[in-house]
């Protein structure tokens, strides 16, 4: 059997991943496509804790430790889920992956880009995205969104605006090195242009 695919959707919260990711498994669950939606911290009960942990605004978390717990949770999700669905030939949809730890933690928490993605290499092995999807939107915006959201801001939503614009800066560093893999989105536009300009931007894979 073919491996399967792997799609990442990436951005600043409150760019709309979520509500992508739910949209392009509603469109490839109507084509009958064996598809998965996942999302990260979590997807398996380890990976599922330690999001609790890092997402608790009454913790303080050194930035390494930060680091480490993400690697941490992508190493259990790799190893318990998404490598076997891959190798059944399943289309996965990943709401997150490594290229938010380089730009959260390795960017905005200052440890380094190079460093994050060793550690990052280390947890996940060779495994990388077929594709990803940033959803680029005005760190602005993006706060303005998370606002408007009934549930209380966890404990990154609640860094200053300087660490978001890094975060915003460093994506777009990343999709300028990758451009065949990273496609960047105007993630401002309405749901519906934004699914099939992501449609688009998957069509080769499909």
């Amino acid at each position: 059997m073919a491996r399967g695919t792997l799609i990442t959707i990436e951005g600043l919260d409150g760019a709309g991943k979520s509500t992508l990711a739910q949209a392009l498994f509603a469109e490839f669950s109507e084509r009958s496509l064996p598809v998965r939606l996942l999302r990260e911290p979590g997807g398996v009960d380890v990976s599922e804790r330690i999001r609790t942990l890092v997402k608790d605004p009454s913790l303080s978390i050194a930035p390494r430790t930060e680091a480490l717990l993400y690697a941490a949770a992508r190493a259990q999700l790799v190893d318990e889920l998404l490598l076997p669905l891959l190798e059944q030939g399943a289309l996965v949809l990943l709401d997150r992956f490594v290229d938010s730890s380089l730009a959260y933690q390795g960017a905005a928490r200052a440890l380094g880009i190079e460093q994050v993605r060793a550690i990052n290499q280390f947890a996940t092995g060779p495994l990388a995205p077929d594709r990803t999807l940033l959803l680029n939107i005005s760190p602005a915006v993006g706060r303005a969104r998370q606002h408007e959201r009934a549930d209380q801001p966890d404990r990154l939503e609640r860094e200053g605006e300087q660490f978001f614009t890094t975060i915003a800066a460093a994506y777009q560093q990343l999709a300028r090195q990758e451009p065949q893999r990273i496609r960047v989105l105007d993630a401002a536009q309405p749901p519906a242009q934004l699914l099939a300009a992501a449609l688009d931007a998957l069509a080769d894979l499909l």
